[in-house]
């Protein structure tokens, strides 16, 4: 039977995981075991953070909805119940763009909200 050298099997398979650690310090980006380590790593981490920041733009919107809310005197809870109770289905994500852009659309809506929420429930 005749010899198989298989060094261009694992040279291709361990040049695949140094190319992906280009740019990592020290051996992380040299060593086939310590790359192949870390790339994993790598690879949970955005995984994570594809998870997070999603986590992170809502956070950020919901502060940003309140501070408008504290500036036109009303909560955020009773701002967000206020545009339930109005049937005005606009998301974190729009408000928060109001807020931010457009203070006077947003006063609007949040004297909508404090009509709602301060009027005689039946």
């Amino acid at each position: 039977m005749p010899r198989v050298k298989r060094g261009v099997t694992a040279k291709r398979r361990h040049k695949k995981f140094i190319k992906l650690a280009d740019g990592f310090y020290g051996r992380k980006k040299d060593i086939y075991s310590w790359a192949k380590q870390q790339v994993q790593v790598g690879w949970a981490e955005s995984f994570t953070g594809r998870k997070r920041r999603k986590r992170d733009f809502r956070s950020l919107w919901i502060v940003r909805i309140n501070a408008a809310c504290r500036d036109n005197n009303i909560s955020y809870s009773k701002f967000m119940n206020g545009l339930k109770m109005a049937n005005i289905e606009l998301n974190r994500k729009q408000l928060a763009e109001l807020a931010y852009n457009d203070a006077a659309s947003f006063a609007k809506l949040a004297d909508i909200a404090k009509e709602k929420v301060l009027a005689p429930q039946k």
